[in-house]
């Protein structure tokens, strides 16, 4: 059954535990999408300048470059050293998925899927093998149950999930409807049925509104 570990992991001894030594404010998000074979993450807490001399002097970092900035805070494309311990990477080997990565005071925190709970053990063994100390927060199986109380039907559920992981929820798209379908198995017109029914399953469930509720009054004419 598939479950979602939540594992906190001291900054030190991975790729960013320098900066965090060198910028003691520094906050980091994973952006999921770049196009790039290294990390996006976005670095905030501090100046520019001041980051990427941080990011310079670090040795666990190969190379970096500046991608965009939002306000205060900057993404970078950042490729770890190859003896650099990479939590990311280490997550793919054992067949998980990081559904979300934060850092900050100087530790991270990883939300993964994994295919059951013997891969969360193996993953954590791994861990340890690396000489960091990670900390399962939480745990928890995708129990029916989860699906049911949003009105998904399981092929619904399947649906959704494989367009996440394909990533149709990008911005921009990393796969098209049609490639979508393809890969499901299922005809163009299917998906986007099944698409659509998801969504308004999930939108009133969410809103926590009747199917009679959820039917939109007609649109005022100007």
């Amino acid at each position: 059954m598939t479950s979602i570990a939540d594992i906190e992991i001291p900054a030190d001894g991975t790729g960013l535990g320098e900066l965090f030594d060198d910028v003691p404010g520094l906050t980091c998000e994973m952006e999921r999408v770049i196009a790039s074979s290294g990390h996006g993450l976005w670095l905030a807490g501090s100046s520019r300048s001041k980051i990427e001399d941080a990011l310079t002097d670090a040795a666990a970092i190969d190379t970096y470059s500046c991608i965009t900035d939002d306000e205060e805070r900057y993404l970078y494309d950042i490729e770890f050293d190859d003896g650099t311990v990479d939590p990311f990477e280490v997550v793919l080997e054992q067949n998980g998925t990081v559904l979300s990565a934060s850092a900050s005071n100087g530790s991270w925190l990883l939300s993964v899927r994994v295919i059951d709970r013997e891969n969360v053990s193996t993953l954590y063994d791994r861990l340890v093998e690396y000489d960091v100390s990670p900390t399962i927060v939480r745990l928890f199986d995708l129990a029916e149950e989860s699906r049911t109380q949003c009105g998904l039907t399981a092929r619904q559920y399947e649906t959704l999930v494989a367009a996440i992981d394909h990533g149709y929820f990008e911005i921009p798209r990393e796969v098209s409807m049609q490639e979508l379908s393809d890969e499901l198995d299922i005809s163009h017109q299917a998906l986007s049925e099944r698409l659509r029914r998801a969504y308004r399953a999930l939108v009133t469930s969410e809103l926590n509104v009747t199917e009679e509720e959820a039917t939109a009054p007609p649109l005022a004419s100007d």
